[in-house]
């Protein structure tokens, strides 16, 4: 069975849909004076597992449909969905998108079937790859094994979710594609304790794909592991130093910092709203002349990678700041449009009853050319920060507050020892200007990052090298 087939099958046959009404649905949608629009079919297949004091409590299993039809004109924007996918329904629906933009008579749009011309994963269903027997085993196993490797270990919780997306776009210009979108992650938690002192750690992982993206190699016992020693780490870590200091910041998840940080402020909206501290800075330094930053959706299996975004744009490559100078902002259609400039495949929703917005993919920045230990060496006194909590950041100003969940002392260029209650405080685009070593170490994360904005959720990744930035405030205890 081809992709098509497939993916006629999930969304169009159920509702008893053909390809000529979805031509006249964006038919009579579209108007001659409306500058773009879409139609957004979507199947979704959810599972998830939890595991916790040795046993599996809890398992769901969800499958959620529906349509959003969306007209722009301009900055307006009419948007109509429906959780009932029929065609009577959606004929209102897209009366209601048409009637909020007031933008004239229907025009008639021929609909041609595009295929992708390359795929970033596989398009098979994860959650029927693997019986519901050997997913809760998987989570016992970890339970156990995470038991067995410190007997401070009191508490172990762990949980398996799988999802599959299948989507058709049928976009302003008549093409009409389809994406099929497997995703898996696994997390770990656990509780350490010792002489009344407790502790938890954490760790996980997944991406687009099967459940051999977590369990080849062993990789899920891998994440066990971390956790329970980053528990134990911190069951011996003494309070954080305060003030303004050197930090390096690991390669990898740290890289949250990064994207929180400097990403959010370099998605068109913000720039064209003039809300971002990177509005009208387009050719300017604003980093490290060390410094380049990219976001790329077109990583195969990476868990924040498109084969198209939910515009139907092709995912690729985009280099935000080169050596230090801001080259360009991340696009949706209707903000390249607004802008003049090209999309550049980050519009993204949450789902069929969300509009697109620009957002993150996998944003990182690339390698440097000083070695890891070489970095570690040129610090007298700072920390050493390899692992984050949550944070917070205002996107108008670049300020942010991080809490670090595993951060080390430097003392005369060794690793002294862990600390905790490490705060991270700065504005993003002054303390990239700060960064004097970058790392031949460039890592993404395991897979776990989710981005919230404007009260949607989607999957992304982060991603750094290890970097030295020369000065930064530090909020500590002592």
């Amino acid at each position: 069975m081809t992709n098509w087939s497939i993916a006629e099958n999930e969304i169009l046959k159920p509702a008893d849909l053909t390809t000529v009404q979805l031509e006249a649905l964006l038919s009579s949608a579209m108007t001659s004076s409306a500058d773009d629009g879409d139609i957004y079919l979507q199947t979704s297949y959810h599972q998830s597992w939890h595991l916790e004091n040795d046993e599996v409590k809890e398992g769901s299993y969800s499958e959620d449909r529906g349509v959003g039809i969306r007209v722009v004109s301009g900055e307006k924007t009419g948007f109509a969905y429906s959780a009932e996918v029929d065609f009577k329904f959606l004929q209102q629906a897209a009366m209601t998108a048409k009637n909020i933009v007031r933008a004239g008579q229907s025009q008639q749009i021929p609909i041609t079937k595009l295929s992708p011309s390359r795929l970033m994963y596989p398009s098979d269903n994860p959650i029927i790859s693997l019986n519901e027997t050997n997913q809760v085993a998987f989570l016992q196993e970890i339970n156990n094994y995470a038991r067995s490797l410190n007997p401070k270990v009191t508490q172990v919780e762990a949980t398996l979710i799988s999802a599959y997306d299948v989507v058709m776009i049928v976009t302003a210009d008549g093409k009409l594609q389809t994406d099929f979108r497997p995703l898996v992650r696994i997390g770990v938690q656990v509780l350490a304790e010792d002489n009344g002192k407790r502790e938890m750690g954490y760790a996980g992982g997944g991406g687009r794909g099967g459940f051999e993206i977590l369990f080849d190699n062993g990789r899920y016992l891998e994440f066990a592991k971390e956790a329970v020693e980053q528990a134990a780490m911190k069951l011996i870590a003494e309070p954080a130093p305060a003030g303004t200091m050197p930090v390096v910041l690991g390669p990898g998840w740290p890289g949250v910092l990064l994207h929180e940080a400097v990403g959010h402020g370099l998605e068109a909206d913000f720039n064209r709203k003039g809300s971002s501290a990177f509005t009208g800075k387009i050719g300017e330094r604003v980093a490290s002349n060390l410094c380049t930053v990219v976001d790329n959706g077109a990583i195969e299996g990476r868990r924040g990678s498109l084969t198209i975004d939910d515009e139907g744009t092709e995912t690729q490559e985009t280099v935000l700041i080169e050596n230090g100078i801001l080259k360009q902002y991340m696009q949706d259609k209707q903000n390249a449009r607004l802008m003049g400039m090209q999309p550049t495949g980050n519009g993204r929703r949450e789902s069929f009853a969300h509009l697109p917005m620009p957002r993150m993919t996998n944003t990182y920045m690339l390698a440097g050319e000083s070695d890891p230990a070489e970095i570690i060496a040129s610090v007298d006194h700072g920390i050493y920060a390899t692992n984050f909590n949550g944070g917070q950041v205002d996107i108008s100003s670049g300020k942010f507050v991080f809490s670090t969940s595993e951060a080390y002392l430097i003392k005369n260029g060794k690793i002294a020892h862990p600390i905790k209650g490490a705060t991270l405080i700065g504005n993003g685009p002054e303390s990239l200007k700060h960064v004097s070593m970058v790392g031949n170490d460039l890592k993404l994360d395991s897979g776990i990052g989710v981005c919230g904005k404007d009260g949607q959720s989607v999957p992304v990744g982060v991603g750094m090298p290890t970097i030295k930035l020369d000065e930064l405030t530090v909020g500590g205890s002592v």
